[in-house]
């Protein structure tokens, strides 16, 4: 134990003043401390001390520091074909979007108006190309749609009755619960309908003068069939206009690009759609069609944007800079017709299959000895709480390792640079190519060759 320098002695080698210089003083002292007390607890368990203590020590750190000063948040190539996968950020951003955010990193007008030099205000970025492309008088982001439908109903609804369906009192990620988050904005929930059927008559019934808003939800993570029964929007808006409530519609996804739905998406509703049917306001997420950063967005009748701006709580769900640098020039590529091409969620609906045949066939003829590779048939899904049930035809590379079982490879992808994240199916590690990022083929290359 005598043998181990003082803390200061160590700091004093030549390599150690290197390792400070880069990682910084206090977690150099942590790494060698931690060091110094891992190399005691092995030799006071019989392992025999290294010739040269500090010398062994020294060697120690480079990879201690490197471990120590590591992000949590990490980048991930997504092979496992799920295109909106919660757990991996959901949508990637488009490349311009992220040149945007570089270019305003720094100081910005945020909250400053360069034609007066005065105070300006952030909730009106990113507002003119909302209301372009969805049809909408106004419209307001927030930090993510949950925040969306609490605000809006608390700025609109608190202490009075929102009318929903039955049917629609769903529960998505995270255990968001639409009555619980009704219940916090300090609306009153009045429930209409049944599970499966539920008919414009039973709002109509159940309309008073405590009704603040008529609410309709689409269920994004579900599908009930059989002997349903849901009115259309058209249907509700007809009733909202009547008796002088406005109606809500959170969509969810919010697919925003325009002419027709692409087929995985079945019937998902779109903002355009809704708004065009009289709904007065529409709430949707900017993370899972639309393919830009987490937000919620509040699109539609002016006056109803204008009271939801003014409510104490905006300041607390509001967004910063970086959002709203993503948000704009992820919308700009909507609005100049090139989002197909450009945002990686649009492409990846609707990417062609050979293509992806080709891209996992030339990745295969690049494999070495170690790591087999055989093209498989297989299906993609959309993922994100969006079309649920939609499957999109690929084509799989069904991976398998010369020495490792499935659950190794697999364990060494997660864990290689950059970590990889696919899937085990019959015995085999698949990667799907339609959620891997074109300029990303060659590092996964790279990364199967590696193990």
């Amino acid at each position: 134990m005598r043998q181990i320098p003082s803390i200061e002695q160590l700091r004093q080698r030549p390599k150690m003043q290197a390792l400070e210089a880069e990682f910084g003083r206090s977690p150099l002292i942590d790494a060698l401390r931690a060091e110094a007390d891992a190399l005691r607890s092995r030799v006071a368990s019989g392992e025999h001390a290294p010739d040269d203590v500090a010398e062994s020590i020294e060697q120690a750190l480079p990879a201690r520091l490197t471990a120590l000063a590591l992000p949590s948040l990490q980048p991930v190539i997504n092979a496992t074909g799920v295109i909106l996968h919660t757990n991996l950020g959901r949508a990637p951003l488009a490349r311009a979007a992220v040149e945007r955010v570089a270019a305003l990193a720094a100081y910005s007008n945020l909250e400053y108006d360069l034609d007066t030099g005065a105070r300006g205000r952030r909730d009106v970025h990113a507002e003119r190309l909302l209301c372009r492309l969805t049809g909408a008088e106004a419209a307001v982001v927030v930090n993510n749609n949950a925040a969306a439908t609490l605000l809006t109903l608390a700025a609109l609804a608190a202490g009075r009755e929102v009318i929903v369906s039955r049917g629609e009192l769903v529960e998505i990620g995270g255990g968001f619960r639409v009555p619980d988050v009704m219940a916090q904005s300090g609306a009153i929930l009045r429930e209409v309908g049944t599970t499966n059927r539920t008919r414009a008559a039973d709002y109509a019934a159940a309309i008073s003068d405590r009704t603040a808003a008529l609410l309709r939800v689409h269920p994004s993570n579900f599908r009930v069939e059989g002997f349903t029964e849901r009115p259309a929007a058209e249907d509700l808006t007809a009733l909202g206009q009547r008796f002088k409530v406005p109606v809500i519609e959170d969509i969810g996804s919010g697919w925003i690009a325009p002419g027709p739905l692409p087929a995985p998406l079945g019937d998902e509703p779109t903002p355009r759609a809704s708004l065009a049917a009289g709904v007065d306001l529409v709430l949707f997420s900017g993370d899972k069609l639309l393919g830009g950063p987490q937000a919620g967005i509040i699109a539609g009748r002016g006056d109803l944007i204008g009271t939801i701006r003014r409510h104490p709580l905006m300041r607390a769900m509001r967004v910063d800079k970086m959002t709203y640098a993503a948000l704009e020039a992820t919308l700009q590529e909507y609005a100049a017709g090139r989002a197909a091409q450009t945002v990686p969620v649009a492409r990846m609906l609707s990417a062609d299959l050979e293509d992806i045949r080709r891209r996992a066939r030339a990745l295969v003829d690049g494999l070495d000895n170690n790591v087999l590779g055989q093209l498989i048939d297989g299906v993609s899904t959309l993922g994100g709480g969006s079309a649920p049930g939609s499957a999109l035809p690929t084509v799989l590379i069904a991976a398998s390792h010369t020495t490792l079982s499935a659950t190794e490879l697999e364990n060494r992808l997660r864990h290689s640079d950059p970590h990889v994240v696919g899937r085990i199916q019959d015995q085999r590690v698949v990667l799907d190519l339609r959620t891997v990022l074109p300029d990303q083929d060659e590092r996964l290359l790279l990364v199967l060759n590696g193990v």
